[in-house]
C-alpha cells in the first residue's frame, strides 16, 4: 500500500511529522547598508553592523531619521525585499575589482560613521536602487540615504535639517524637468542643497526596460496611477510583483538609464567634497 506525499499520517512514525517540524527561513549575510524590516515590530531600517553579546549576536539598524535600534539575531526575524529571512554576519571577501557603480571597491570595507552630510530620495524604492548600486560607495564615505516620502516634504525637512557648511543635503528627485512641480519645489533650496535628478515620473523607468524584457516603458496617461498602470500594460499582477522584477533586474550602474546614473554621481561628488560649489558640477 502506497502512500500520497502529502497525507499527514504518512512517513516514519518515530521521526515525528512534518507540521511539527521548525519552519526555515532562507539565511542571506546582513551586508552593511541594506534595508530590512523587524518582522512583528514594523521598524524599518539600515543595517549598521553585527556585535557580539553575551546572549548571543545583535543587529544595529538605523531608520531614516537616523535613529538606531538593536534586535536580537532570531531565525525568520526580518523581512527582506518583502521576504521573511534569517540575517546572519556579512563578511567581506576580496570581490571584483570594481564596486557596482563602477568605482574602484575597497577590500574589507565596514561602515563608518554617520558623515553630517545626507543624501535624501523621494521613496523607498529609490533608496533600494541607489543602495543596490552606490551602497559600497556611500559606505566608504560615510553617507547616509534617507528618504522624504515626496518632494513636498523637502521644505520642511530642510528647515528641520538646517544645512550649511560641511553640513550638506543633496536630493535626487522623479521627473525633474523644467516646469515640472518637481523643478518648481527645488529652485530655492540655497548653496548648500543640490538637487539633481531624472526625467522619469518614476525610478522604475530609470531601469533599462530591456533589464525586465521589455523593449520599452509603457505610456501612462496623466491622472492613472503609474506603477498600477505599468503593471496592467505588461501583464504583471500588481505593483508588488512589479517592484520584484524591477530591483532583481538591477545589478550595476550599467543596468541603469544614464540621466539616473550622472544625477547620483553629482550628488555624492557634492556631499562628500564641501569644496566643490553647484556651480562646479552643473
Amino acid at each position: 500500500m502506497s502512500f500520497s506525499s502529502r497525507d499527514p499520517y504518512a512517513g516514519d512514525i518515530l521521526s515525528g511529522h512534518s507540521r511539527s517540524a521548525p519552519r526555515q527561513y532562507p539565511s542571506i549575510p546582513a551586508e552593511p547598508g541594506m534595508v530590512v524590516e523587524v518582522v512583528g515590530d514594523d521598524f524599518v531600517g539600515a543595517v549598521m553592523g553585527i556585535d557580539k553579546t553575551a546572549y548571543g549576536q545583535v543587529i544595529r539598524l538605523e531608520d531614516r531619521y537616523g535613529k538606531q535600534r538593536v534586535f536580537n539575531l532570531v531565525p525568520g526575524g526580518f523581512l527582506y525585499e518583502g521576504q521573511q529571512v534569517t540575517l546572519t554576519r556579512y563578511v567581506a571577501t576580496s570581490g571584483p575589482v570594481k564596486s557596482n557603480s563602477g568605482s574602484r571597491k575597497v577590500a574589507n570595507v565596514e561602515a563608518k560613521v554617520a558623515a553630517p552630510s545626507r543624501i535624501w530620495v523621494e521613496g523607498i524604492h529609490d533608496a533600494a536602487i541607489v543602495e543596490k548600486v552606490w551602497g559600497h560607495d556611500l559606505r566608504v564615505e560615510g553617507v547616509v540615504v534617507e528618504y522624504l516620502e515626496g518632494l513636498d516634504n523637502l521644505e520642511s525637512r530642510l528647515k528641520q535639517f538646517r544645512p550649511g557648511p560641511g553640513r550638506r543635503v543633496g536630493v535626487l528627485a522623479d521627473h525633474l524637468v523644467k516646469g515640472s512641480k518637481e523643478s518648481r519645489l527645488t529652485q530655492t533650496v540655497g548653496p548648500n542643497v543640490l538637487v539633481t535628478g531624472h526625467p522619469f515620473i518614476d525610478i522604475w523607468a530609470a531601469v533599462k526596460p530591456e533589464r525586465v524584457g521589455l523593449r520599452a516603458w509603457p505610456d501612462v496617461p496623466y491622472g492613472e496611477d503609474w506603477k498600477k498602470g505599468i503593471c496592467r500594460r505588461v501583464g504583471w499582477s500588481d505593483p508588488k510583483e512589479g517592484w520584484s522584477r524591477v530591483y532583481g533586474a538591477v545589478s550595476t550602474f550599467r543596468d541603469l538609464d544614464s540621466t539616473l546614473i550622472g544625477a547620483v554621481e553629482r550628488l555624492v561628488d557634492f556631499v562628500t567634497n564641501p569644496e566643490l560649489s553647484k556651480a562646479d558640477l552643473s
